[in-house]
């Protein structure tokens, strides 16, 4: 497997053109097919314009409220460091809303963020005139009881996010009953990794070379087997656990 970053241009809020900027980066590229092209979700919010002016005006606690499915107030999590949302099925700090690399801006989640992978598959394809490519929009997390971030897939499209191991045998032939590999956010994993998290200038990264994989244009946009209900998750006794508030999301 190779993980090649993709230097940019700056890419300036409130908004600017990401499909230029792709343009200008991978000129002279090789893309190969079964190729995964994995895109930081900052970049595709200044795509969208999704990006609100730190001016004082703007309370950023009101505006995670607004953006959150689920919330909890920050006095609920240590020292008041930061508000614990659930946003688009996933659990993250602040839904997700960023400052940093932001020039003055407060850079909310992509909007419909499938649609907007879905969007970069067909310009991709396009351009390069090939037929199995994945993408993966990204950011970053932290994960329970361990120090620092890591990266994770927020929407994926034109490949299946799993491999299925379920009715397989292990080495000693028992047969394993619920093992799915999660390709999707492994794969963040890896990007992010590769393109770093200061000044690096590497919003994209290019994996090849993945290995079993299924490509497709499956519709994740009305079922997505990655996801699983909050009451089904094996996590559920603790997050029923707290004052969780419904967001202001429409």
């Amino acid at each position: 497997m190779l993980v090649k970053a993709i230097k940019t241009r700056p890419f300036i809020p409130p908004k600017d053109d990401l499909l230029s900027g792709l343009t200008e980066s991978f000129f002279g590229f090789d893309l190969k097919e079964n190729s995964i092209i994995a895109v930081t979700s900052k970049v595709v919010s200044i795509w969208q314009g999704r990006c609100l002016k730190v001016d004082g005006k703007i309370n950023k606690d009101e505006l995670i409220k607004k953006e959150a499915d689920l919330y909890l107030e920050r006095e609920e999590t240590p020292e008041n460091y930061a508000m614990l949302t659930v946003k688009d099925n996933i659990l993250i700090p602040t839904a997700g809303i960023d400052e940093s690399n932001a020039k003055g801006y407060f850079i909310l989640w992509p909007e419909k963020p499938y649609l907007a992978a879905k969007k970069l598959h067909e310009f991709f394809l396009e351009k390069y005139n090939i037929k199995n490519l994945g993408i993966i929009i990204t950011d970053s997390h932290c994960t329970p009881l361990r120090t620092g971030t890591m990266g994770m897939s927020i929407a994926y499209y034109g490949f299946y996010p799993l491999r299925d191991y379920r009715n397989k045998k292990d080495i000693f032939g028992r047969e394993l009953k619920m093992s799915q590999l999660n390709l999707v956010d492994s794969l963040a994993v890896l990007a992010v990794l590769n393109m770093g998290e200061g000044k690096e200038q590497t919003p994209i990264a290019v994996i090849e070379d993945v290995g079993d994989i299924k490509f497709g244009k499956f519709d994740f946009l009305k079922t997505n087997p990655l996801n699983i209900k909050i009451k089904d998750d094996i996590y559920w006794p603790l997050l029923k656990g707290v004052k969780w508030k419904r967001g202001n999301k429409k």
